[in-house]
């Protein structure tokens, strides 16, 4: 944990998951003002558009930040490579795709570079391949998933396993309990992205807010299985007519019109449930109230701290009792 902090200069070791063509600099800059690293979600968009974010950014904070790149995804990807350059950001998270082609390249410029793996087979190939971080992500994330359907539970530990660089968990995480029990499970670190969008610096519409406060534990729901494009969504009118034309049988392309970044931000944005969707993990049933980002995180940390120190005493106490036996 004391690693990941000092090499991503950041106090507490969360890190915000990329959100696609949502993202946006108010909450990006207040996760890196709290302590965290936040990160600009490509998506997408074009590099003139994530550029304009980059220096909305750095006009609101001075701290590191990150930009997320989804490989297969933008078609744009070589261009944010040089934008990242460009502007010196020191971060950046490579996902839904092969990192390889641009590690080297980052590196040279000083850039540090977090590739998202969903197996022990991926995080093999990252680690050879010279990446600084891996970020281990189980199904109960939102958004784009793997179609490997590995849980974090499982997954974390079985990655720690196998590779020496640090291992971040995401995947249903969004408190202190959550962060407390992926650093048992050997990571360094988590990495949220539901729990941010219910807090008060997201700029995000109210509706979709107020559905992952009142979500309960199985809120979401799994789209694109039979075209072999995972995605977790909250339930709304259109993600529940999504998946019944999906049952009724569609094609890799009509799911994928179904399932653009413009419909991501008519629901996200615009609060439109009936023509647009709202990302969402498993981690919604957890949430109950909205806090500020510096809010949110500083009671991670004490929550993880008060857990860790418990399970301790617990720990404690049942090797006493192996001793009298």
């Amino acid at each position: 944990m004391k690693y990941v902090c000092e090499m991503l200069q950041i106090d507490f070791p969360i890190i915000q998951g990329g959100m696609g063509n949502i993202s946006n600099a108010q909450l990006t800059s207040a996760v890196s003002e709290a302590g965290g690293l936040g990160t600009i979600g490509c998506g997408t968009m074009s590099p003139n558009e994530v550029e304009e974010i980059i220096l909305q950014t750095k006009k609101m904070t001075k701290k590191n930040f990150a930009i997320n790149i989804a490989i297969n995804v933008s078609p744009f990807t070589e261009e944010l490579i040089n934008l990242v350059i460009k502007h010196n950001v020191p971060v950046v998270s490579l996902s839904a795709g092969n990192p390889v082609p641009y590690i080297t390249k980052l590196h040279e410029h000083g850039v540090t570079v977090i590739a998202l793996v969903a197996s022990v087979k991926h995080a093999h190939k990252a680690e050879a391949a010279g990446v600084d971080i891996l970020v281990a992500e189980g199904f109960e994330a939102a958004g784009i998933n793997s179609t490997l359907e590995l849980t974090t539970f499982t997954l974390i530990p079985q990655i720690v396993k196998n590779v020496k660089v640090p291992v971040i968990a995401a995947g249903g995480i969004g408190d202190g309990k959550g962060l407390a029990a992926a650093l048992m499970l050997g990571a360094s670190g988590v990495q949220i992205g539901t729990r941010l969008i219910a807090t008060k610096e997201a700029p995000f519409h109210e509706v979709y807010k107020e559905s992952l406060v009142n979500a309960s534990d199985t809120e979401t729901i799994i789209v694109g299985r039979s075209v072999g494009m995972i995605r977790r969504m909250l339930k709304t009118p259109y993600s529940i007519k999504l998946d019944q034309r999906e049952k009724e049988g569609m094609t890799r392309a009509q799911y994928g019109e179904l399932t653009t970044e413009k419909k991501h931000v008519r629901g996200a944005i615009e609060g439109d449930m009936e023509n647009g969707f709202i990302n969402s993990g498993q981690v919604a049933g957890l949430i109950d109230h909205i806090p500020s980002v510096k809010e949110l995180i500083e009671s991670m940390m004490s929550e993880a701290s008060i857990q860790i120190n418990k399970s301790k005493n617990d720990i404690d106490f049942i090797v006493e009792r192996i001793k009298t036996k």
